[in-house]
């Protein structure tokens, strides 16, 4: 067998362990092809199927806790931080979010088969305040399943190719480019996906210098002021439940929902504390392909506007919902 196989084969578990061990905390290196290239070889019986599944569930359980430890810390400060790592920052906060609201603690049992989803699960679960008990279990099943999905999917194509003696040879001395084309074309994959979004909101988003200056020159000349939307998600709020002035809280796929209730006559500025506005982006994107053009989100958010020094007021939270307040706001 070629030299890098070899190598993989003597020191797998080891390899299997550290690789989980350091995508689960957060650096964006695919464990899927190794976890499909260690279960074909477990068909050979070169590697143990059992203890290859130990490793990668040890490697999960020591890093999903560490998080869960530092979300329950430190929270929205340690969710920032990973999404800043991930490769699917555009979805990372605002979905998981919205899945734990959704499911509560059954969003971990399918949590790392969702791109942007399984790193940052384990802290948003310890912000919450799940037990840590339930974290276990449900973490650890949802490991459990992610992992035997992946090593029995390539036990079974190793099964598949020992029956022809001249494939299983050829798979062998070319199973290490195999690997390297499957880790390229993922980056490649999920690099040129970013970059298409991050494009896309370079060209709507607005300062906070220049948002400033509109809510100056309303209030100088007795004008309109925009219509600001807080798109944060009730976790964001434990951190600093502050608003920018003006603002109302208003749900992602609720704005989008009661598209036909935004006002038209103003300027909609859009903020989350997603990293690059990720949310803010998506919903104004959203809202320009229903016919609203004046949408745009507000550049570093919630966090930009406040290191910039810019006034933040408590905000007056109604009895009524928020579509009801939005509106009021459009009439």
């Amino acid at each position: 067998m070629p030299i890098a196989i070899e190598f993989f084969v003597g020191h797998a578990y080891a390899i299997l362990f550290f690789w989980v061990l350091v995508e689960q905390f957060g650096i964006p290196i695919p464990s899927i092809p190794l976890l499909l290239t260690a279960g074909t070889f477990s068909a050979t019986h070169r590697i143990s199927f059992p203890e290859a599944l130990v490793v990668v569930l040890a490697a999960c359980l020591i890093s999903d806790s560490s998080w869960y430890a530092l979300g329950r810390r430190f929270g929205a400060r340690v969710i920032r931080l990973l999404c800043k790592l991930s490769l699917e920052a555009s979805t990372c906060v605002s979905k998981t979010e919205g899945y734990f609201t959704r499911r509560g603690p059954v969003t971990l049992l399918f949590a790392k088969f969702v791109p942007g989803l399984s790193t940052v699960s384990a802290p948003i679960a310890g912000q919450t305040g799940m037990p840590y008990s339930r974290f276990l279990l449900y973490d650890l099943s949802g490991s459990l399943i992610w992992s035997l999905s992946f090593l029995l999917a390539g036990r079974f194509f190793g099964d598949v190719a020992k029956r022809s003696q001249a494939f299983f040879g050829l798979l062998s001395h070319f199973a290490a480019v195999v690997f390297i084309l499957m880790v390229a074309g993922f980056f490649l994959w999920r690099v040129v996906k970013q970059r298409r979004f991050l494009a896309q909101v370079r060209e709507l988003r607005l300062e906070p210098a220049q948002l400033k200056h509109m809510l100056d020159c309303a209030e100088t000349d007795g004008t309109i002021q925009p219509f600001i939307v807080d798109l944060r998600h009730p976790l964001d709020y434990l951190p600093d439940p502050r608003v920018l002035p003006g603002a109302v809280r208003i749900g992602p796929s609720e704005l989008a929902a009661h598209a036909e209730r935004i006002p038209r006559d103003r300027d909609i500025i859009l903020y989350c504390t997603c990293p690059s506005e990720e949310t803010s982006a998506k919903v104004a994107m959203q809202l320009h392909r229903l016919g609203i053009t004046r949408v745009r989100p507000l550049r570093g958010g919630f966090d930009g506007w406040k290191q910039a020094g810019y006034p933040l007021l408590d905000y007056i939270d109604d009895t009524e919902p928020p579509t009801l307040t939005l509106v009021k706001q459009a009439l």
